[in-house]
């Protein structure tokens, strides 16, 4: 696995940014995202598989950062199994608290997505800082 994209939020409804370097910290998630206190949806992971089959599902091509979550993966589709495991990243550890509920603006954004991400946990997982870091694009991933 491998992570392959960083976007946070600076305010409420506002654009994604996308980053090559990150800080994650321990009481404010990803540095400078607008949700990213502490609890248990400090940073939120997406799959590039997962996005790629509801992106198939509707037959539209969107930018991942419609999704609005803070991590791109590459080489793992998250399930209900993971909840309580540990993504690593360097020296960042995220635990997986649940899966991330898509809102009703990923209709906004494409007729049916919202439906569309709700299958088998597309929308990504959210997590809570356990250990943190600094991660970079282009870093290993391991899940345990």
């Amino acid at each position: 696995m491998r992570l392959i994209g960083i976007a946070l939020r600076h305010k409420r409804r506002g654009q994604m940014c996308q980053l090559d370097t990150a800080a994650i910290g321990l009481q404010f998630g990803v540095k400078g995202d607008y949700r990213g206190r502490s609890g248990s949806r400090q940073v939120t992971v997406l799959s590039q598989d997962s996005w790629t089959d509801a992106c198939d599902h509707l037959n539209v091509d969107l930018p991942w950062t419609i999704r609005r979550a803070n991590l791109l993966i590459t080489g793992k589709r998250f399930s209900r199994e993971d909840v309580g495991s540990i993504i690593s990243i360097g020296k960042v550890e995220l635990r997986i608290t649940r899966e991330t509920n898509p809102c009703h603006r990923m209709d906004d954004a494409s007729d049916g997505l919202r439906e569309a991400l709700d299958i088998d946990w597309r929308g990504g997982v959210c997590c809570r800082v356990e250990q943190e870091g600094i991660i970079q694009v282009g870093m290993s991933v391991e899940l345990s």
